[in-house]
């Protein structure tokens, strides 16, 4: 996939396969591509080349019934009342009336927020109109749900409950391409990511497996200590009056005659490997990125 505004790449060459049924982190900083990827999906423009396949068909405008999109600029309407409001987004997406009505009222009662059925939008809080727009954008049991920055102005317990809503989704068979920078939602939600960065992608698999080759081979280990044993100049150590604790790095040693070694200073209560988290992966291939 290859878009370009001018002189500007906006995509170089993106290729990706999005699982069906799974939550798919799309990740990158501020001007990545990201959001032009998104839009390309949703047909709001066209890519200069390339092909997206839905459910092994090129994507066509009809497509678009099947998809919902939640975009990081909410765009609701302030002077529509909420039940009005989702009726119309159902209907727009090919729900006839009977239908549309039973789904709004669904939704309505599944975030407990029936009671604001005939408020305007203008008359919410944010987060109230937050799930109003979660609501419109899932109105049509979509097959793909697109969400950009889906918790946004939710206070803890709101983002709880839309995670566990995506969540259900995902389980009811809804394929989920989320774009966010809240890394503990990637890492709570998503089974695969891919990052883009300066138009090109430089991360794109399971989490399990981009974690598991991140490893850099070190482990954090914590002793009780043994009396008057000294102790090496360990990495990052630290003591109190019965504990050490310290990171130390295999070098080709297997973990177990290590293991043997570490408790000639002590009993051993804590021996983990350090596996670097989305978030610290994230921000070093940005830096491997930025400097390439």
């Amino acid at each position: 996939m290859v878009k370009t505004y001018g002189s500007h790449t906006a995509l170089s060459n993106i290729d990706l396969q999005v699982p069906q049924g799974s939550i798919f982190g799309l990740l990158g900083p501020n001007g990545a591509g990201k959001t032009t990827l998104i839009r390309i999906i949703n047909q709001i423009i066209e890519a200069d080349s390339g092909s997206i396949y839905f459910n092994g068909q090129a994507l066509r405008q009809d497509h678009i019934q099947h998809i919902g999109y939640l975009p990081e600029e909410r765009g609701l309407y302030k002077k529509m009342k909420v039940g009005e409001q989702l009726l119309y987004f159902a209907q727009i997406k090919g729900l006839r009336t009977a239908d549309a009505k039973s789904k709004v009222q669904y939704w309505l009662d599944r975030l407990n927020v029936a009671q604001w059925k005939n408020k305007r939008i203008e008359d919410l809080s944010k987060g109230m109109a937050q799930k109003i727009q979660f609501i419109a954008t899932v109105i049509h049991s979509p097959e793909l749900l697109i969400l950009d920055e889906p918790f946004s102005g939710f206070d803890p317990m709101n983002a709880e409950i839309i995670k566990n809503e995506i969540l259900a989704l995902r389980e009811a068979g809804t394929t989920v391409i989320l774009s966010t920078h809240r890394m503990e939602s990637v890492e709570l939600l998503c089974g695969y990511i891919a990052m883009i960065n300066k138009s090109h992608k430089v991360i794109d698999g399971s989490v399990q497996e981009i974690r598991r080759n991140a490893k850099t081979n070190l482990f954090a280990v914590k002793l009780q200590k043994n009396s008057g044993m000294p102790f090496p100049q360990w990495e990052d150590l630290k003591e109190d009056q019965e504990h050490v604790s310290f990171t130390i790095s295999l070098n080709g040693t297997a973990p177990n005659v290590m293991l043997r070694e570490l408790m000639q200073y002590g009993e051993v209560i804590g021996f983990e490997e350090v596996i670097p988290s989305i978030g610290d992966i994230f921000i070093q291939k940005a830096k491997e990125n930025d400097h390439a």
